[in-house]
């Protein structure tokens, strides 16, 4: 079966990855709470806001209300918690007013009050409050720079904490005196809460000179306002040792750690042998792949260093950088560099996606490819090399028919990669 059907065993697992970091499933443990003697006020934004807020009504027996924000298309069916969707990864007008809504909605809260807060990636652009002094447009244009050049995502969280009147732990003062339980899910290597849709619940120790060396770094142009903004350090997010943060908790509820873990025992049902490689993977995509194909090539030809049938599966978070005008997000950048690199070598396949279901801004999960993809895509009049140096491997994909589109999962902890030796 495995021989015959190989792609199908890649999207199994890809499939259990995502299951196991589910809100249904990661959730409901974190919720026994005796009720406050006040309030309890939801709040949250990410790509798993709404369906993390509908299994907190599912879970929790006494009165509460609130507001979430989630990406347009990523909501979920909620009672009392109210759901917004905004723009994402650049974001609009409706996340501005999101995050309004939820600054005033905090304001007044008491210490008999309980407010729980819930975060999974992509809460960065959906809490698209500007700093005092700064334009929604400029937030825009700074965020689209950074996307394209290339930055990892604790150097653009950094410059967005810097920049926003709610991220960096903002959040957090708001509301107290009131108790905060912040539930996150994360979507980042190494599982750095401070860093996940830019923690708006949490200290912040990086600084504005920081997030001034990023731009720099990357050659991002500033708009004077902005850049004395930052030189004046009038936007410095709060810091460690705070003592408005001692009535806040943090649980990191689930992470790649887990959905790796998940698609590793599926495998072994399935007589592969997994290895986990790492799930803090980060780097230029089709460089990672080309890098990872190295790896598959000898295993493949000399059975070394892991004998065969294997599975090699890794997450973590690349970047591309935009120099072309093609369309594709990293997972497909990274699987056209890895079979680029492998050329057709025999009895490799491999999927790379998104395990929130949207690679880039595109609508599909990722790509899966095997041994047979270059030389189909050749007949097909597809050059995978020119479409990899203009950044359009979702059209080789496209043209293949092996795009994996899911639709929106409604969790998030990044990229899933599975390279299948057999």
């Amino acid at each position: 079966m495995l021989a015959s059907n190989p792609r199908q065993l890649l999207l199994q697992l890809f499939e259990s990855a995502v299951d196991a970091v589910s809100a249904t499933r990661c959730l409901p443990s974190f919720l026994q709470q005796e009720a406050p003697r006040g309030r309890t006020l939801v709040i949250g934004a990410g790509k798993g806001a709404a369906e993390m807020a509908k299994v907190v009504e599912d879970c929790w027996p006494h009165a509460l209300s609130g507001l979430v924000i989630t990406p347009y298309g990523h909501g979920a069916d909620c009672r009392r918690i109210e759901v917004m969707e905004a723009a994402h990864p650049v974001p609009d007008e409706a996340g501005r007013r999101g995050a309004q809504r939820l600054l005033e909605m905090v304001g007044g809260l008491t210490e008999d009050d309980l407010v729980i807060c819930l975060i999974s990636g992509g809460g960065s652009s959906l809490l698209a409050m500007p700093v005092d002094g700064m334009h929604l447009a400029q937030k825009q244009a700074i965020n689209s720079a950074l996307l394209k050049s290339g930055a990892t995502i604790a150097e653009i969280n950094c410059v967005r904490k810097h920049l926003s009147a709610i991220k960096g732990g903002r959040l957090a003062l708001a509301c107290a005196p009131a108790r905060l339980i912040t539930l996150l899910i994360s979507d980042v290597p190494g599982d750095d809460p401070g860093i996940v849709a830019s923690c708006p619940t949490l200290p912040d120790a990086t600084t504005c000179r920081d997030a001034l060396r990023i731009l720099a770094k990357y050659s991002i142009a500033l708009p004077e306002n902005i850049r004395q903004l930052l030189e004046s350090e009038v936007s410095e997010t709060p810091k460690p040792g705070d003592p408005r943060f001692e009535r806040s908790t943090l649980h990191v509820v689930a992470s790649a750690n887990e959905a790796l873990a998940a698609a590793a025992n599926v495998a072994r049902s399935a007589g592969i042998t997994p290895y986990i490689f790492s799930d803090e993977i980060e780097g230029e995509a089709r460089v990672i792949g080309g890098a990872h194909a190295a790896i598959a090539k000898r295993v493949a030809r000399r059975g070394e260093p892991f004998a065969r049938p294997c599975v090699l599966i890794s997450g973590g978070e690349t970047t591309v950088t935009v120099r072309g005008d093609g369309r594709g997000g990293r997972n497909a950048e990274f699987l056209l560099g890895l079979a680029v690199a492998l050329d057709g070598c025999p009895n490799v396949y491999a999927i790379a996606c998104d395990t929130d279901g949207i690679d880039g801004s595109e609508h599909n999960a990722g790509a899966i490819c095997g041994p047979d993809s270059l030389a189909r895509g050749r007949t097909l009049g597809l050059d995978p090399v020119a479409m990899l140096d203009s950044n359009d491997a979702y059209s080789f994909f496209e043209g293949l028919g092996e795009l994996v589109v899911t639709g929106p999962t409604r969790t998030n902890v990044n990229d899933f990669r599975a390279i299948l030796i057999l």
